[in-house]
């Protein structure tokens, strides 16, 4: 019998030629120049009210609005966080600040 053979053994090896000037095997391309922009008003607002939604020392927020949690905090007096009704209060109508991370799964 002879050596046993190998499933690579039928596959050609292959040499790589290097690409253009610059560009090695294990180097990233380079990052455009772009400077990150910074998040807008809303976007930093959201983020806020996302970071209330996951703090679990002002209870449970599911089936409620984020107002809704935030009353229930202060009447426990859990001191939740002022800027929070802030925002809230200047966006009453708009379901992205009102309703909490949850809102859209069945409980």
């Amino acid at each position: 019998m002879g050596r046993k053979r190998l499933i690579t053994d039928s596959y050609p090896v292959v040499k790589r030629k290097e690409g253009p000037a610059g560009h090695s095997k294990g180097e990233l391309a380079p990052e455009l120049e772009e400077e990150p922009q910074p998040p807008n008003e809303d976007e930093a607002e959201l983020q806020l009210l996302r970071q209330f939604d996951l703090a679990w020392q002002y209870g449970p927020c599911t089936g409620i609005t984020r107002l809704q949690r935030w009353c229930r905090a202060k009447l426990l007096g859990l001191e939740p966080p002022p800027e929070v009704w802030q925002v809230l209060k200047t966006h009453p109508g708009d379901p992205r600040f009102q309703c909490s991370l949850w809102h859209l799964y069945p409980l």
